[in-house]
């Protein structure tokens, strides 16, 4: 079996399957200098849109920007607390912050590592403006019963989309569940640009409005700036990219729980935890993330073998001093759990079943399974 590295991903290996369409297109695109929100950034918007089925999708420079545009476009500011995990990558959280809004930790569920409902509805004050669920790794986050409860209580819906594009619950894309979805196409996300790039989306006329506004400097025409605004526009090279990448997402996220598949064949009998799935909802695995006691052991031994791993996330944030003076119980167990126990395995579309197959030999070999 061969020896060579594993990544964590292996973007060359999915720029070698679309280079003969991509480098023709990106020239094309450079010939017409048209860069900014030119031709293909409104045929992606158009394209993502009918894809996840909502109303609008404004592309931007990040996803951090799209959360922080989602936000700002649903009116969210100083006063308001917004509830979210402090399980997640920090942009979750910043986004809160950057609207003067203060955000609410509250645990997770154990299985999905995804906001727990109840603990949500514990948090609920009469400053509490709105619920930020993130789609974590790829799985879907209870989108039902949080939107019952906000629906009840007058309260905002905000998905991150982040790790989660293609990811559906009862054949609803997510993204299209809440008052506006946050996507980002970081190289590494299951749909990548070859740069930062994020998307809003939102079934609300009058929010997309406002973000279009806010994304190019708080115009409405031309020199005309009736708000304060931000320089967030998706890069007309990135939705060449993305354009052509977006026909393929299906598939990729196909392989991708195919990898998925051969890993919690090939740990079933460790003391190893594979990912929960959850009923009616499709994960499209952007991370692979067991839990175990053994990390350190498992992770030497996988690096001893040139194979990656990572740990997503080992502070959470209601740890960081960042948020220090955020809202938060005097304890999160199972997010702090998650933290000291959670390793992220490889996990990309051209991942072959015998790579997998090596990763779980070393895992079972650390482990003596």
């Amino acid at each position: 079996m061969s020896d060579s590295p594993i990544p964590m991903v292996d973007l060359k290996a999915q720029y070698a399957t679309l280079r003969g369409e991509l480098e023709p297109a990106m020239a094309q695109a450079m010939a017409a200098t048209q860069y900014i929100l030119g031709p293909n950034v409104q045929a992606f918007e158009r394209e993502a849109a009918e894809y996840l089925g909502v109303r609008h999708a404004l592309g931007c420079a990040s996803g951090t920007d799209a959360l922080h545009l989602a936000l700002a476009g649903l009116g969210i500011g100083p006063g308001d607390e917004v509830i979210t995990t402090p399980f997640t990558f920090i942009a979750t959280a910043e986004a809160i912050r950057y609207v003067d809004a203060t955000p609410v930790f509250v645990d997770v569920d154990p299985q999905t590592f995804n906001l727990d409902p109840v603990a949500v509805e514990r948090a609920i004050t009469e400053r509490t403006r709105a619920i930020m669920p993130v789609h974590l790794f790829g799985q879907p986050a209870d989108m039902d019963t949080l939107n019952r409860m906000a629906c009840d209580r007058g309260l905002l819906v905000v998905e991150d989309c982040a790790q989660s594009f293609g990811a559906t619950i009862d054949g609803r894309q997510t993204g299209s569940l809440g008052a506006a979805g946050a996507f980002s196409f970081f190289p590494s996300k299951n749909l990548g640009g070859f740069g930062d790039g994020g998307l809003v989306t939102t079934h609300d006329d009058a929010v997309a409005e406002q973000i279009r506004s806010l994304r190019n400097h708080g115009q409405t025409a031309r020199y005309h700036h009736p708000q304060i605004g931000y320089n967030s526009r998706l890069d007309e090279l990135q939705a060449v990219v993305l354009r052509h990448k977006l026909p393929h997402i299906d598939q990729y996220n196909a392989e991708r729980r195919r990898v998925a598949d051969r890993y919690d064949a090939g740990l079933a009998d460790l003391t190893v935890e594979t990912p929960f799935r959850r009923d009616g909802a499709r994960h499209v695995f952007h991370q692979y993330t067991v839990l175990t006691d053994h990390r350190d052991t498992i992770m030497q031994a996988l690096k001893d073998a040139s194979i990656a791993s990572a740990i997503y996330y080992p502070v959470p944030l209601h740890r960081q001093p960042a948020f220090a003076d955020a809202a938060v119980p005097a304890s999160l167990p199972i997010a702090e759990s998650l933290a000291e126990r959670c390793c992220s395995l490889p996990v990309y579309p051209e991942l072959t079943d015998a790579m997998v197959d090596r990763i779980c030999g070393v895992i079972r070999d650390a482990v003596g399974g």
